[in-house]
């Protein structure tokens, strides 16, 4: 009896204990429905990055950043494989950009928060000197407080214990410079020189320890479905082997390179450049008829091609002169031309006493100069150098020119050229192509014309423009002086003032109106008589000047702006810059950066139209890319 009253007791305990548990476990799932619901409630409700709209989704705010804001925030995360890290960062980053009315991409900074509106554009890049914008560590700091958007972005966290999916084009980029595998090999070869193909298996040469597993067929074949890539080590998880593309591979740039190098070995573009008269007539003035610059200097050509400029040094007295060239071909090529004309040094050169053998010509990167020759630092009198491209920066050996004068340039030295200056100006309907199309052999075809207006409109064209279409003053948009600028100075902001051009008949200036389509760049360089002091000279690629090479660049305007002089009255009911309200002016804002690909440039053109009353339009910003 007592064993049964026993029993009866530990079974009422236990009952007890069942129901108090499954009480708190009741208790735990009201507090965890009303954590969710107060959760829930909290992140309802999501600030816009630029505006002051609120959205009850993620998604739905993204997707109007996108739409409204060209901000396309999941493009940008999975592009430049930002982790959570990184995209905290960004999201802190473009709310403190825009609480300063500044442009989260091209740092402009505005009066109002409309203005900044207005202006925001699509990114041509992310990235300065190398770095993301929102690299600096202050941005993990939450700039708004309880900011929803920040606990909310990143989706399912589990995802990322996934195995991620990676082109393997792309993993072979990123293995040639990561930091953490020096060297790969498959059987005792090296695989990331191309000498082997790629196995289920890399090892690490030093450890012999494995670090990658690689599932598919090898690199070398033809294109195959993408693979799985999954690091061994947990501790670099996160870090997946992806250096942001802010960092431009070193495979990237060398690829970059050898066809930038590569097209100069086709003598037509050497035909033509010889060809180009006003370039030739500069150069050849500036290295003959200067001799107390040149005589007895030691002269280095970056870039040498042919080496015209090399043999023009050495003709114009030069005591030695380096000629660096990139394209294998074309160094060979400049090698032979300098040999048979008896300036090639340590050639037998009798008769010659006026071009002795002075020039050495080496076949490199001009920053690649050291591993090939020793040039005493701060030894070269002169620097000379035909680095200019389209819009004078597009392609342009400017930063290889800059760092050959930081490291071998006397205190002193000169560089030729030593100015340059980027001009612009309008230009009429007569400088598109809208003329051709409405005539075709009889027939009107101006509706392919309307086409390649508007493509025109973010794609820059490099053409000649008859002087006559020009119809506004000209603009000096920027100045560069090649002795004291920096890298940095490469990518600059301009704003100035078009005007339209007056004529004159008999004396009397005549009032008149004028469609302007867009604008019209050339730039000008100045061989000045800081160091050519005997002759100076100037190499100009203006639209009044005889033709060159490198022609000029065109921007289309979106839609014609009509201007006129200042004494037509502008009416009050039409919009500024048309008809029935022409402007006086057209005020503009240009900026060109160097683009995140290597050896291009982006160029954003802002225009304003104003009337003769003050009145304002303007348009959005267009985004060129060359």
């Amino acid at each position: 009896m007592a064993k049964d009253v026993i029993e009866f007791r530990r079974s009422e305990e236990f009952e007890d204990v069942i129901e108090e548990e499954e009480d708190e476990e009741e208790e735990q799932i009201e507090q965890w429905d009303d954590w969710q619901s107060d959760k829930e409630d909290s992140s309802a409700d999501f600030l816009c990055l630029f505006c002051s709209s609120r959205f009850g989704s993620v998604e739905v705010l993204f997707d109007h950043c996108r739409c409204k804001h060209f901000f396309d925030f999941h493009s940008i995360v999975r592009e430049w494989s930002l982790d959570f890290y990184g995209s905290f960062k960004l999201i802190n980053y473009v709310r403190s950009q825009v609480s300063e009315n500044k442009c989260w991409c091209c740092g402009l900074e505005f009066q109002c928060s409309r203005d900044l509106q207005n202006h925001l554009h699509p990114a041509p890049s992310f990235d300065k000197d190398g770095k993301f914008l929102w690299e600096d560590d202050h941005y993990l700091k939450p700039f708004m407080g309880d900011d929803p958007l920040l606990h909310s972005f990143g989706g399912d966290e589990d995802e990322e214990d996934d195995p991620m999916t990676i082109n393997k084009e792309e993993i072979m980029r990123e293995l040639v410079v990561h930091e953490k595998l020096p060297r790969l090999c498959n059987g005792g070869h090296s695989i990331l020189n191309g000498d082997a193909s790629v196995s289920n298996t890399f090892t690490e040469t030093e450890d012999k320890t494995e670090c990658i597993h690689i599932l598919g067929n090898n690199f070398e074949g033809k294109p195959t479905d993408d693979i799985i890539f999954k690091p061994c080590d947990e501790k670099h998880k996160d870090g997946q082997l992806r250096e942001s593309f802010a960092n431009v591979t070193v495979k990237e740039i060398r690829n970059v390179n050898e066809k930038y190098f590569g097209a100069y070995g086709s003598f037509g573009i050497h035909r033509e450049m010889l060809s180009d008269k006003a370039r030739m007539d500069a150069y050849q003035g500036a290295l003959l008829n200067n001799p107390s610059l040149i005589n007895q200097a030691t002269v280095l050509d970056v870039g040498c091609g042919t080496g015209i400029l090399s043999l023009f040094a050495a003709q114009g007295g030069a005591s030695k002169v380096i000629a660096v060239e990139a394209s294998k071909k074309m160094a060979a090529v400049a090698t032979q031309i300098a040999s048979d004309n008896g300036l090639l040094s340590d050639n037998t050169t009798k008769g010659r006493e006026k071009c002795p053998g002075v020039i050495n010509v080496v076949q490199c990167m001009v920053e690649e100069l050291d591993k090939f020759i020793h040039v005493l630092p701060s030894s070269v009198d002169v620097i000379v150098s035909e680095w200019m491209g389209y819009c004078l920066l597009y392609e342009s050996m400017l930063s290889s020119v800059l760092y050959a004068r930081d490291r071998w340039l006397k205190p002193g030295g000169a560089i030729l050229p030593d100015t340059a200056t980027i001009f612009g100006a309008g230009f009429g309907r007569g400088g598109t192509s809208i003329p051709f199309w409405e005539n075709v052999y009889g027939f009107d075809m101006s509706c392919i014309g309307k086409e390649v207006m508007e493509d025109s409109s973010s794609a820059p064209i490099v053409d000649t423009i008859d002087s006559r279409e020009i119809v506004t003053e000209t603009a000096a948009i920027h100045s560069f002086d090649l002795v004291t600028m920096k890298l940095d100075d490469m990518d600059f902001t301009s704003s100035f003032e078009l005007k339209l051009r007056t004529e004159s008949i008999d004396g009397i200036t005549t009032a008149r109106t004028r469609s302007c389509y867009g604008m019209v760049l050339w730039f000008e360089t100045g061989f000045t008589s800081r160091f050519c002091k005997e002759m100076p000279t100037n190499l100009s690629t203006s639209p009044y000047s005889p033709k060159t090479h490198w022609s000029q660049t065109i921007l289309m305007f979106r839609e014609p702006i009509v201007l006129s002089s200042s004494d037509i009255t502008a009416s009050m009911t039409g919009a500024v810059g048309t008809e029935e309200c022409p402007a006086v002016a057209i005020r503009s804002r240009i900026s060109i950066a160097r683009s995140s690909a290597h050896r291009s440039i982006d160029v954003s053109l802002e225009p304003q139209a104003i009337s003769s009353d003050g009145r304002k339009r303007s348009w959005p910003v267009q985004i060129f890319n060359l």
